[in-house]
Formats: C-alpha cells, structure tokens, sequence
C-alpha cells in the first residue's frame, strides 16, 4: 500500500485538502501514528464545531500569519493533540490553509479507512448513538456495501430523530425533518 493511497485517490489528491491530507497521511504512516493522527484529528473537529473562536481563527483572512500559528499551536496543546497533528496544524497556520481543516479531517478519514480496507461513512443523528446503536448501524452499513465500514459520528438536534449517513457521494437520509417536509410538500399538493 505504500504508493497506492496516494495514487488511488483520485479525486482526493486532485483537491488542495486532500494533497495536505495525503502528506498528513504518509507521515502518519511513517510514525506508525495513524489511529493516533485521526483521533486527535476528530478532537480538532469538534473543536471547530464547538468553538466560534476557533472557527474564525482557522477562516479569518484578517489574523496575522504569525498569530495564527500561535494560536492554534496553543489551541492544540489545549486539546491534547499529537506532535504530528501539531505540527501539522502549525504547518497549515503558515501556509494559511487552515480554512482547509474539514475538507483535511475528510479526506484523512476517507484514507485511513481505506488502508484499513473499510469504507469511511459520516454519519450524522438526531441524539447522540450508544455504543450497541453504533455496533448495529456498522453491521447493517457492512451489509449494505459489502464491506467494513468506519463510522465518524456527529449530531445535529435539527434532524428531530432518524440519521442521516453519507458513504462517498451516496446519501441516505432516514430523517425525521426529511420525512416531514417531504409530508408537508406532498399535502401542499
């Protein structure tokens, strides 16, 4: 597998995050480090969905290159991040490709997955899913496609209730606000 993350990704090396998630990748490799890259990776994530402060950081055209890296080294250090997601996020601050950062933590899981041998799935609920929900949801994913597959979870109370799971460009959408706007259209009539 050594070449052929790189060279199978198509259209995940055409993009500008996901060459930074390939280099990302091979580093992690290297270091033997790619469980431990991911998983402060998902802890970067959240930070940006839970953060305003480090959202405009990472998107901000207005702060400066070298309180950006300052920033978001320390940021990491808050998080508990490993030294190669740190010096990596420091990479990007001075680059100024932080904005990149969801498209990076994508792709990266998307390779990962793969050289596991499993589909990567996004999968997005209503409330958070316990541990024999994410166990069934795999096995009915696995099922589907055939394959392994590894869940990145995220919620979003808006769905009301049901998920929604994306596999590559495949989407099924078991919402419950779905549902019900499908409903309210098909009444208007």
């Amino acid at each position: 597998m050594e070449t052929s993350i790189g060279t199978s990704g198509g259209g995940i090396q055409a993009s500008l995050g996901g060459r930074y998630a390939i280099a990302l990748f091979d580093l992690a490799r290297d270091a033997k480090t790619i469980d431990t890259v991911e998983s402060s990776l998902a802890n970067v994530r959240d930070a940006l969905n839970e953060s305003d402060d480090f959202r405009a950081l990472t998107v901000s055209p207005l702060v400066a290159r070298g309180a950006a890296v300052k920033a978001v080294l320390a940021t990491a250090d808050a998080l508990g991040v490993d030294a190669t997601t740190k010096n990596f996020l420091g990479v990007l601050a001075e680059n100024r490709r932080l904005g990149q950062l969801p498209a990076i933590i994508r792709a990266f899981r998307q390779i990962a997955a793969r050289h596991r041998g499993e589909i990567a799935a996004e999968v997005t609920s209503a409330h958070p899913l316990n541990d024999e929900q994410v166990v069934e949801l795999k096995q009915q994913l696995r099922q589907r496609v055939g394959r392994d597959v590894s869940v990145d979870l995220s919620v979003d109370p808006e769905l009301l209730g049901g998920l929604v799971v994306r596999i590559g460009s495949q989407m099924i959408d078991s919402s419950i606000r779905t549902r019900l706007n499908t409903l309210a259209h098909a009444m208007k009539g």
